[in-house]
């Protein structure tokens, strides 16, 4: 049992506290992959402050592991969220202890009843050569040619009438594909992709090919079996 001076910490957590700290690990490594290696993410446990490190990626910045403590900052943060309810303040520099300087943000994390369990943070250390941290983060343009399409769209519509549109340039630059069998190859890429989860999908992609929902419908039989 934790002993605290925070009223939140006077029972021992449960499976759930636990579980809901766990359910953060895949992303604090989705967040590190996507900023790149100088950034550390840390998820923090309020089970022992002694040992609150349960989740660390690219940890090498600060130097812990699991099971290191807590930061007085975090102690800071817990402080202002008991006082406040602030779960997300304003995102802060540090330094730490090799020198390196960080830009940092923290967020509280809560279980059931709104318990504080935890801490989910990052650190982006700003140490390093600019053009090396924007290294990361700019695309190898070798390889853009080969990268996956990503529609941001506003509605279903758009969505599945870029899927559609890429789709058909796949299919257009496949010489192996016959005129005949183009209509099937794509509705096979969009099929591969998903698209016909939307409910529109079929008719639009009907629609805009010039057959029936019914060929639709007997391609992804096809596919599916």
């Amino acid at each position: 049992m934790v002993v605290s001076k925070y009223k939140s910490f006077n029972t021992r957590f449960t499976e759930q506290d636990r579980a809901c700290l766990t359910s953060n690990f895949r992303l604090a490594e989705t967040i590190a992959e996507l900023i790149g290696p100088h950034c550390e993410v840390v998820v923090h446990s309020f089970e022992s402050f002694e040992h609150s490190v349960v989740k660390i990626v690219n940890g090498h910045h600060t130097g812990r592991k699991v099971g290191s403590p807590i930061t007085d900052m975090g102690l800071k943060m817990l402080n202002q969220f008991e006082k406040t309810g602030n779960m997300t303040p304003e995102s802060y520099f540090t330094t730490a202890k090799d020198g390196s300087v960080l830009k940092s943000t923290t967020c509280v994390l809560t279980g059931e009843n709104e318990k504080p369990v935890g801490l989910f943070c990052i650190n982006v250390n700003l140490s390093f050569p600019m053009a090396e941290i924007l290294k990361t983060l700019v695309p190898d343009m070798t390889k853009m040619q080969s990268e996956a399409h990503e529609t941001f769209s506003a509605s279903p519509k758009e969505v599945i009438e870029n899927a559609l549109n890429h789709a058909i340039a796949d299919v257009e630059n496949d010489n192996s594909v016959t005129s005949k069998g183009k209509n099937k190859a794509i509705t096979r890429v969009l099929f591969k992709n998903g698209i016909f989860e939307l409910k529109e999908a079929t008719t639009q992609v009907a629609s805009q090919l010039g057959i029936t929902r019914h060929a639709i419908y007997k391609y992804i039989r096809e596919f599916r079996s």
